[in-house]
């Protein structure tokens, strides 16, 4: 489990909302940051994308992300999935210790080094070290409220932070 963050993302009424803590943790043990901005927008602000992990090694596959939706004229979906097959083929790639969501209008998406392109069935979808308070959080306020996308990825990553010690409340929200 990548320990250190918490990201949430909510598809609802066309909306994306995609939600990041902001603590680094160094050890098991140390803080060594409250306010890192793990939610980003690339693509001349197209596609949103969040990351749990190692930070070089996020911001290297948002990089390549981003050249794969240069070279795919913006298409997501398919510009994942180039970046996972060679996520998991590359060898210096591979070692790569992140995950990424990432959203545009149409698509949320997971993925993983492990070649997974993941579409959530239910709009909603967790990393981290938090994900799992975050996730179950966010499920039930996109059932059980009227908040928005940006509120609920908002009100999840509040409760996980009052659950998780590797989660803060200092939250990076970007929709699209």
């Amino acid at each position: 489990m990548l320990k250190g963050t918490t990201i949430v993302a909510v598809k609802k009424e066309g909306k994306v909302a995609i939600a990041g803590d902001g603590q680094i943790t160094f050890g098991d043990s140390t803080i060594m940051k409250n306010t890192a901005k793990k939610v980003r927008k690339i693509y001349d602000d197209n596609v949103v994308v969040g990351f749990a992990g190692s930070v070089a090694d996020a911001l290297t596959l948002a990089e390549i992300l981003e050249e794969k939706l240069e070279q795919y004229g913006g298409n997501l979906r398919r510009s994942a999935v180039e970046l996972a097959k060679e996520w998991r083929r590359d060898k210096v790639l591979r070692r790569l210790e992140a995950m990424l969501i990432a959203a545009d209008k149409e698509n949320l998406l997971l993925i993983s080094g492990n070649g997974e392109v993941i579409e959530p069935e239910d709009g909603i979808i967790a990393i981290g070290s938090g994900g799992n308070y975050a996730y179950a959080s966010g499920k039930a306020l996109l059932r059980h409220s009227e908040l928005t996308a940006e509120e609920i990825a908002q009100e999840s990553i509040l409760i996980a932070s009052s659950i998780c010690i590797y989660t803060n409340n200092c939250i990076t929200i970007e929709v699209i």
